[in-house]
């Protein structure tokens, strides 16, 4: 698996479908690269973001 996505890629590997759920993780803080025209994703940025958001449940008692 490459290390760069692509931004459908990157949904895929998220597992969504929809660009305007991935413009607002980028709007919430997902790094993006661009080098001229080529707008890339890193895997280990989305690791990273998703892990920063985790959100454990608690139970009251």
């Amino acid at each position: 698996m490459t290390e760069y996505f692509s931004y459908q890629e990157a949904m895929k590997y998220m597992g969504f479908k929809s660009p305007v759920t991935l413009r607002k993780y980028i709007n919430d803080g997902l790094p993006t690269i661009q080098v001229g025209e080529s707008k890339r994703i890193s895997k280990s940025d989305i690791d990273k973001f998703m892990a920063d958001h985790r959100v454990v449940a608690t139970q009251d008692k």
